[in-house]
């Protein structure tokens, strides 16, 4: 559903908001690590998330990347998709065509309709501070049971 760099976006900021509720700042070897990805793959990740004001970078020794409470309650699901991959996940076809529509509908055109609303909904009324909550009660996790033994 969405593309590997956008799963590891949404992870590696849902980490970061964890460690920041925990008033910690993380480095790109902590967050790969934990994320299970590539350090420079994680790097150029973070670059875009702090390019569109979705992270903070801080610079200099006790640097590190953070995101702010009001920050945390304010940004969802949704624009961490669109700043990675773009608002393709919420308008574009199930059958990748381009010129479908309600008009000239694919055969999966209403099916799919349902499921991209759907889908739309919880990316927008989910925070990442809902789900670094999860995380920090141990309630979540971020890689598979193999990836933690």
């Amino acid at each position: 559903m969405f593309s590997k760099t956008c799963e590891y976006a949404i992870k590696a900021s849902i980490y970061i908001a964890s460690q920041s509720l925990e008033n910690k700042r993380v480095g790109i070897k902590e967050i790969a690590h934990e994320i299970s990805s590539p350090e420079a793959f994680t790097a150029k990740i973070l670059q875009v998330l702090s390019k569109n004001h979705l992270v903070d970078s801080i610079k200099g020794p006790n640097g590190g990347f953070e995101i702010q409470p009001e920050k945390m309650r304010s940004t969802n699901l949704s624009a961490i998709v669109k700043a990675v991959d773009g608002d393709n996940i919420f308008i574009s076809c199930g059958l990748g065509l381009k010129n479908c529509s309600a008009k000239n509908p694919c055969p999966l055109h209403n099916q799919f309709a349902k499921i991209r609303n759907d889908i739309t909904k919880l990316l927008e009324s989910t925070s990442l501070e809902e789900l670094a909550t999860g995380l920090t009660s141990g309630l979540t996790f971020l890689t598979s049971i193999q990836n933690q033994a």
